[in-house]
């Protein structure tokens, strides 16, 4: 067994060295799947069957001899394009910062100091802290370990962990494979022990670069979503292509015109064909994934955005996730008396217990990074700093790691005025009671101790010590001679913001659950700092070991504290959530809550001391550990799920009244109202409304005031699309209307007609977008809600139609007459009164909620 480095003697490396070495040979990353070009975005556009379209019509055009048409549509597909191309750089700018988010982290020391930063960061030189549960982030020499063994299958195939030592002298990288190497490997795995390296390769001069395996790219997976709206977009091409053959063809036998026949079944289809639904749900989920980014989570599945907004249990950890992750010693005990610091803060601390507090500290690291060995340090320096309780010369001789089936520590140490050794032990109460031979009166009397400090909410350590005088040590910790010195509580303070998060969790009818390692009462009185509802219930990890499934199944309906729960257990209770129907989201940091989290419908990694196989098997990552976080994640899931919901219900009810007037003029001989030029002008209002209106719209002011959502619930669900089929309708009546009106019955000319019923559409079509921000709020309501995209569509769409009716040559193009002032007014009024009834609906369900 080795020593540990002191990591206060290190300097690492400088942030100035660092990022120069950076600079010149590169970040700590491989190859990975390069970022499409601009022409390979826009070949890729071409392919879309709406261009191909437009480039039919272009081609008819030119037949029929009117190039003006076929340029107006050619510069069209430019402006299609560069919209496109805009939409796919923001949604791969966005990506290539979730790339950067989940580099996996690193720990290093840098000017003499320790902090993490992300794996690509690294650089040759750097002085990394690695500990059981982390990817090794780069190659390097171990200088200083304890109990290091590393899984190095990914590189030998060799599924057994290799264990490794360390190197005073320099050496060079070897090969790897094989027992007592002082090498590590980036990618590795950590499986025990911790260590300090220095790092000798990075990026593709690594072990793995140098056999060109490359890292996991996140990609936007195929969602439920996708599936669901991809099948519908199916269906309605094989509905257009159809309707694309009947229109041709009756136009054409009718009015012996084939080619306007193609001409209108082209329009046909570019109207029925709602290409927009793929784009929305890229563009959504992808910016979506980036924006819970910002709120501090990261998403490792795209997914879990889906599943996000339908969470009914929500199982949490108490230490760091509920509570700071900054303990502090509050009370200590021995020889039935108790010591409560809290209260005495400013007084010197009796004599009786600085043997307890010594051999405490003699049990941890001598320069920790667990919380609650910092405390402990930090009580020794406080109050026995020059005394001869504390012992910086002493060398570590050996150390007993914690097990599972021993969940305490031991620490071998040679005094220098002493032959023997002398022993320090902490851990559990009952594992250090087990070390010392308790019999159950002994156990009892401690018990009641141990219970009396975990109901003040403090997590209790056992602490114990043993001199030996054999020269070789034993194989394991029972084999000392252990005596009884107390007890140590330590208190985590719950984190300021749970409270209101615990409470807008159940306003949001998500189910908290706390699993704890603790002591239940250490559980409880956190549970009710916090807020948790039913804190006089409990279960313990050994009771649930003496459950049945079934059993375990109908005893957690109502139980929301978990205490002394192993991680192994975690499993157990996902599964039994899962099994009663809940949609279970669970955090987890460690190696051993990987399967739950991979179990859980939504799996949480700690991203701050979480391990990277955790984060590996989550769905999401919480960089900042903090329980708020994972509530505004659900948030952001319900608002995405919402806009989504919102633009596709729009996109369906727009392409309703541009079908039917591309349909209804053909079968009732009328001349066309509309031609491809004005689908395509539709689709720059369309398209944009659909990827930055929508998607940039804030959550309802009810998201997290309504129950979950049900999973099964379908995105256009029988509501969803009766209700978008009613507003494309109420919209078509509209427009026909007045294209009926001018045209049949006041026999005013074709052009003016199709320009006044185009101008009606355009305002109707503004109206859907105004009216489709909220299915709860006025019009009026959500324009005090800002959205710089909605006024940039909406003065565009303005300007451009300006264009269009009152410059000559364009006018001409669109085959429109010269509008009116008083004209403007009545398509005005006839575009707005199209969604009055919606409005009013909207009304009338509110007085209904009041």
């Amino acid at each position: 067994m080795e020593n540990i480095l002191d990591v206060k003697t290190i300097k690492g490396l400088s942030e100035t060295e660092a990022s120069e070495r950076l600079e010149k040979e590169g970040y700590n990353e491989l190859p990975s799947a390069k970022t499409r070009s601009i022409f390979a975005i826009a070949f890729e556009v071409m392919k879309e069957p709406m261009f191909l379209l437009l480039v039919a019509c272009g081609a008819l055009y030119l037949i029929l001899g009117d190039v003006g048409e076929a340029l107006m549509l050619l510069g069209f597909v430019f402006v299609v394009i560069g919209i496109t191309l805009y939409q796919e750089r923001k949604t791969e700018r966005a990506l290539e910062a979730l790339r950067d988010l989940s580099s996996p982290r690193a720990l290093v020391i840098r000017d003499g100091q320790e902090k993490r930063i992300p794996g690509r960061e690294v650089a040759r030189g750097d002085i990394l802290v690695i500990s059981e549960g982390d990817r090794v982030p780069a190659d390097g020499i171990v200088l200083s370990s304890v109990n290091l063994s590393i899984d190095e299958s990914l590189l030998t195939g060799e599924s057994v962990p290799v264990r490794k030592v360390s190197s005073e002298d320099a050496v060079e990288m070897i090969r790897p494979g094989g027992d007592d190497s002082p090498c590590v490997y980036s990618s590795t795995l950590v499986v025990q022990g911790q260590a300090i390296i220095r790092v000798e390769g990075t990026g593709i001069k690594t072990e793995i670069g140098k056999i060109g395996k490359a890292l996991q790219t996140l990609e936007p997976e195929g969602t439920l979503l996708q599936k669901e709206t991809g099948k519908l977009v199916r269906n309605l091409a094989i509905a257009g292509a159809c309707l694309f053959v009947i229109v041709v063809v009756a136009y054409g036998i009718t009015r012996g015109d084939w080619l306007n026949g193609f001409l209108a079944g082209i329009t046909l289809a570019m109207a029925i064909l709602p290409e927009e639904f793929p784009v929305v749900l890229t563009i959504f989920l992808a910016l979506g994934a980036w924006r819970i980014s910002q709120k501090n989570v990261l998403t490792r599945r795209m997914p879990a955005i889906e599943t996000l907004g339908s969470a009914t249990v929500l199982c949490v950890d108490k230490t760091g996730t509920l509570t700071m992750n900054q303990m502090s010693v509050s009370q200590i005990f021995t020889g039935g008396e108790y010591y409560n610091l809290v209260a005495r803060e400013k007084e010197n601390i009796p004599e009786n217990f600085h043997e307890l507090i010594e051999f405490s500290i003699l049990a941890s690291q001598i320069d920790p990074f667990d919380p609650m060995e910092k405390a402990i340090k930090s009580l020794g320096d406080m109050y026995l700093s020059g005394t001869e309780h504390i012992h910086k010369d002493w060398p570590l001789v050996h150390e007993y790691p914690l097990s599972k089936k021993l969940l305490a520590l031991s620490r071998v140490w040679k005094a220098r005025d002493r032959e023997d050794y002398i022993i320090a032990a902490k851990g559990a109460p009952e594992a250090i009671a087990d070390l010392c031979h308790f019999d159950e009166k002994k156990f009892q009397e401690l018990l009641s101790s141990i219970t009396a400090m975990a109901n003040e909410g403090l997590r209790v350590l056992g602490v114990a010590k043993a001199p030996f005088s054999e020269k070789d040590l034993p194989g394991e910790q029972h084999d000392f001679r252990f005596e009884f010195l107390g007890l140590i509580g330590l208190s985590d303070p719950v984190r300021p913001s749970v409270p209101d998060a615990i409470s807008e969790c159940y306003s949001a009818g998500v189910r908290v659950v706390m699993i704890t390692g603790d002591y239940p009462g250490t559980a409880q009185n956190i549970a009710r700092q916090i807020g948790l509802n039913q804190t006089e219930k409990f279960i313990t990890g050994p009771e649930l070991e003496r459950m049945s499934e079934t059993e375990l199944r109908e005893k957690i309906k109502d139980v929301n504290i978990f205490a002394r729960v192993v991680p192994e257990q975690k499993l157990l209770l996902v599964n039994a959530f899962k099994a009663n129907g809940e949609i279970v989201a669970m955090t987890g940091d460690g190696v051993n809550d990987a399967p739950a989290l991979k179990s859980a419908h939504i799996g949480i990694a700690m991203g701050g001391r979480g391990t990277d196989v955790a984060r590996e098997a989550a769905s999401l990552v919480i960089v900042d550990d903090d329980f708020s976080s994972i509530v505004q994640a659900i948030k952001m899931g319900r608002r995405i799920f919402d806009n989504i919901k919102k633009a596709i219900a729009y996109i369906f009810a727009i392409h309703v009244p541009i079908a039917g007037m591309s349909l209804i003029p053909v079968l009732l001989k009328w001349p066309l109202v509309l031609m491809p030029v004005h689908i395509v002008f539709l689709e720059l209002i369309i398209d944009p409304a659909c990827s930055t209106v929508f998607e940039a719209e804030p959550e309802e002011k009810d998201v997290m005031k309504r129950p979950p959502r049900n999973p099964k619930e379908p995105l256009l669900g029988a509501r969803t699309i009766g209700m978008s089929l009613l507003q494309g309708l109420s919209v078509l009546a509209i427009v026909l209307g007045v294209f009926v009106y001018f045209f049949v019955f006041r026999g005013q000319s074709e052009e003016e007609a199709r320009a006044l019923s185009f101008t009606t559409l355009i305002v109707a079509n503004l109206g859907l977008i105004l009216t489709n921000r909220s299915w709860s709020r006025t019009i009026i309501a959500t324009l005090m809600t800002p959205n710089l995209a909605l006024w940039w569509v909406l003065g565009g769409a303005a300007f451009f139609l300006s264009l269009v009716l009152y410059i000559p040559v364009i006018r001409g193009l669109f085959k429109f007459s010269f509008l009116h002032t008083n004209d403007l007014l009545i398509c005005f009024i006839a575009g707005v009164s199209s969604i009055l009834w919606f409005e009013g609906l909207k009304l009338i369900n509110m007085k209904k909620k009041r």
